[in-house]
């Protein structure tokens, strides 16, 4: 009878084409053996580049030589956390308790996008090894697991580290190659529940392909606060270098994989436009494809509280995580107005317009004072096109115009909010300049981008009833019929900006006499609660295959099965399709 073995941690390459493994001597009544499993010598990477705010930053170590007073955070010391999302109910509670009493000029100090880089510190959560699969936390700190939040993408790492090295296992009694049960249960999987009808079988012989290769799983987090066109420099470098790695190791290693989530899906999209000849191909999940609305609420008005697609529970977790990004639109402005990666989720030249409405509700009923239609000009609504309200310079099909627009009651950008702390007091161009100026980077990012994706891309995305996401936003105010100030598109456009309320509610004075309160309405369709189908969808036509997937939430898409299983199968599958 075989004696039983013991997991021993995965094998270490070295730079003869060797490798190494760590176990102890142990006296001869000891039988149990250590099990080492040899890795192929052919390496495909797989790297997760994460979503906005799930990358870990801290103040900056080293600033370079003559920007230390540009790049040194004003509130927190070299090396220490700034941004560190948090795991688990108990640090979720301690965090909105601690987060809620910053103050905006504090927010603007912490999340100065120059003053701060990746911190490959953050938590590592590894579960036990009861899956016969040994992880040290050395190993996995080297390949960037702690520059990401755990708690987002923690499961969805140790599955691809596990489950895609571990394809097939031995059956000595019969002598025979089993399939491990993770890869069954994908093989199994009801194609509809990744959201289409059809999808081509899983064989073993595919497996056998993928079992041919060794998949080291690897993180890369950048600053999001940053332009995302900077940010796929820093995912190009290391992807130079850990192709560089393995081939100083003797291996054979010439593309990657990459895993997108989110915002990482428009930083890989850029960095492999430079690149393609080193990917072999790109798994992209919930990326706002054309940007969000949700982006323009947050910060026009601050982080919205609640949905009407959420329970009891999800609108307590939504009052908590509005609290940590701020809940008004004093504690958002200060970051996100001159934050070129925060704008650059915003909807983009090629989102479908108009989806920026205004509407006042005169004696029960609702009247439409704005639109876009074929003419775009980013505001909107079912009006004529007489009534069409224009942006600033009279230019159409621009939403760009828009967010430089800091004069309209309707604006994005509340200049008189973006700078509590004074940054920009010296400076004789101001705040304003600094806004145009991320503006304009995000503009310019857009449009190099344009609706490129590379050869070889998947996409999944939210398209759930359960899951509303703002499609358009929509101001709505009620109008107290025999007021003596007839409502017109256009002085409904020209209306003076009074005031706001904590919540985002703008006040406004029509015509000098009559004041209306606007609020924004809820989300509004299908989505994955941040981003809506029609973002999600962008890609069609573009990619090699769309999947719709219901029951998907944003933050939380690769912390559920189906995704895992959906990704697992569609990494064998663009192994399948490389040479």
């Amino acid at each position: 009878m075989a004696e039983s073995t013991r997991p021993l941690p995965p094998l270490v390459p070295l730079s003869h084409g060797g490798w190494e493994v760590n176990s102890f001597l142990s006296s001869p009544a000891y039988t149990i053996r250590g099990l080492g499993l040899m890795p192929s010598n052919t390496i495909v990477p797989v790297i997760v580049v994460p979503g906005m705010m799930g990358s870990n930053l801290r103040a900056k170590l080293l600033p370079r030589l003559g920007r230390i007073r540009d790049e040194r955070n004003e509130l927190a010391k070299p090396g220490e956390p700034v941004w560190r999302p948090p795991n688990g109910v108990q640090e979720s509670i301690q965090s909105v308790l601690d987060w809620r009493k910053l103050l905006p000029e504090s927010r603007q100090k912490l999340f100065s996008a120059a003053s701060l880089e990746v911190d490959g510190t953050g938590p590592v959560s590894l579960p036990d090894a009861d899956d016969g699969y040994v992880l040290t936390q050395a190993e996995v700190r080297q390949r960037g697991w702690g520059e990401v939040h755990a708690d987002s993408y923690g499961r969805l790492l140790y599955a691809l580290q596990m489950r895609l090295n571990q394809t097939f296992r031995y059956d000595e009694r019969n002598r025979r190659r089993l399939v491990n049960p993770h890869w069954k249960a994908v093989m199994a999987c009801d194609p509809r529940r990744w959201g289409v009808r059809e999808f081509a079988p899983l064989t073993e012989a595919h497996l056998v392909k993928h079992a041919a290769h060794y998949y080291p799983v690897y993180c890369v987090g950048y600053n999001w606060l940053e332009d995302c066109g900077a940010s796929s420099k820093r995912l190009e470098q290391r992807i130079l270098e850990i192709l560089a790695f393995w081939t100083r190791a003797k291996r054979r290693c010439d593309k990657v994989v990459l895993v997108t989530h989110s915002m990482g899906g428009l930083v890989a999209r850029a960095c492999a436009k430079r690149i393609p000849d080193k990917i072999a191909g790109i798994i992209h999940g919930v990326m706002p494809a054309l940007g969000a609305p949700a982006a323009y609420r947050r910060i026009a008005c601050g982080t919205e509280t609640s949905n009407p697609s959420n329970g009891a529970i999800d609108d307590v977790c939504a009052h908590g995580l509005a609290k940590i990004l701020g809940d008004s639109p004093e504690q958002t402005t200060p970051v996100l107005a001159t934050s070129p990666g925060v704008l650059e989720m915003l909807p983009n030249h090629l989102y479908p317009q108009p989806w920026l409405h205004v509407r006042v509700m005169q004696g029960g009923g609702a009247t439409a004072l704005s639109g876009g239609g074929a003419q775009g000009n980013g505001i909107g609504s079912r009006a004529a096109a007489s009534d069409y309200l224009r942006l600033p310079g009279g230019k159409v099909s621009n939403p760009y115009d828009l967010y430089r627009d800091m004069s309209t009651w309707y604006r994005l950008v509340n200049p008189a909010l973006a700078d509590p702390m004074g940054k920009y007091r010296k400076d004789p161009r101001g705040v304003q300049h600094a806004i145009e100026s991320a503006i304009g980077i995000a503009e310019d990012f857009h449009r190099s981008l344009g609706d490129y994706y590379h050869p070889n891309t998947y996409v999944f995305y939210g398209d759930d009833r359960d899951k509303l996401s703002y499609s358009q936003v929509r101001w709505i105010a009620r109008h107290a019929p025999g007021s003596a100030t007839a409502l017109t598109a256009a002085n409904i456009a020209t209306a003076r900006f009074l005031g706001h309320s904590p919540d985002g509610q703008r006040r406004v004075l029509v015509g000098g006499k009559t004041e209306l309160h606007f609020r924004p309405e809820p989300q509004d369709a299908h989505g994955d609660g941040t981003v809506p189908h029609q973002s999600g969808a962008g890609p069609a036509g573009k990619v090699k295959q769309l999947f719709a997937a219901r029951g998907v939430d944003h933050q939380n898409a690769y912390k559920h099965e189906d995704i895992i299983m959906l990704t697992l199968r569609l990494v064998v599958k663009i192994v399948q399709e490389t040479p």
